[in-house]
């Protein structure tokens, strides 16, 4: 293990990234001396911080510790793009397997199609929402809260006439905007934050979601003309406050 090359590595990956040693610093929660030590070879990056560091900057830890990148071949290359497009294939070959099935037996048993179209329109709504996720990892995620934001509705439309109950509609409707822009509202928390400080990212995101509750228990209750909180509803909202300051007071003692 060469300190030298290692921070040679470090030093080539961080001006890939068109990053400084201040700004990558920043992101480390740490002062950008250090990072001129590790690149100059005079120390090494704390074992704490080395999985971060592999993230930012796009390498193993393998790779950091050896003090250069592997060379992909294009075999490889093709292997690997194989692999990561098998888990969305596996997952659409089993979501329409589930369906047939439910068409298949709805067939066999009545002789039509009588509850077969509900399982069925879930399942395709399933795959339109989690099938950029599961290919894409990451970088999927926008697409995925895309196609939960147009979807939703339609399925909600859809599922109220299959099932022949306005209220699906009319109530899903209203909860389920609630619930899009709150999932829109932490995606750009977590994204804006997550390099800076993953810690306070998971706070504001524990906060959103009680938020998210309780304005869910009050529309409802507006709706249905229900009680707004109940017992599980005050637990539920208790423990993601504590969630919450527990990150933050993680977030505050990495920063010491």
């Amino acid at each position: 293990m060469n300190q030298e090359e290692i921070g040679a590595l470090i030093a080539r990956s961080r001006k890939e990234k068109k990053l400084t040693q201040a700004q990558l610093a920043e992101k480390l929660n740490i002062t950008d001396r250090a990072v001129s030590k590790w690149e100059t070879g005079k120390c090494m990056p704390d074992v704490s911080i080395l999985g971060e560091l592999c993230e930012i900057l796009h390498l193993s830890v393998d790779e950091l510790l050896r003090g250069e990148k592997k060379t992909e071949t294009p075999l490889s290359s093709k292997r690997k793009k194989a692999r990561s497009g098998a888990p969305s294939l596996l997952f659409s070959g089993a979501l329409l397997v589930g369906a047939l099935a439910c068409v298949i037996c709805d067939l066999a048993i009545s002789g039509g199609f009588t509850w077969s179209p509900v399982p069925a329109s879930a399942i395709a709504f399933a795959w339109a929402v989690f099938f950029p996720v599961i290919r894409w990892e990451k970088r999927g995620v926008a697409a995925s809260l895309l196609s939960l934001s147009i979807f939703t509705f339609p399925f909600l439309y859809l599922l109220g006439g299959l099932l022949k109950e306005k209220a699906v509609f009319t109530i899903g409707a209203v909860m389920a905007a609630i619930s899009v822009a709150f999932l829109w509202l932490a995606f750009a928390v977590i994204r804006g934050l997550w390099k800076k400080s993953k810690p306070a990212a998971l706070g504001v995101s524990f906060l959103l979601a009680a938020l998210l509750e309780l304005t869910l228990n009050f529309s409802l209750a507006k709706i249905i003309g229900g009680p707004m909180i109940d017992v599980w509803d005050a637990l539920s909202v208790f423990l993601l406050v504590l969630l919450a300051l527990g990150s933050f007071l993680r977030g505050a003692v990495q920063r010491k």
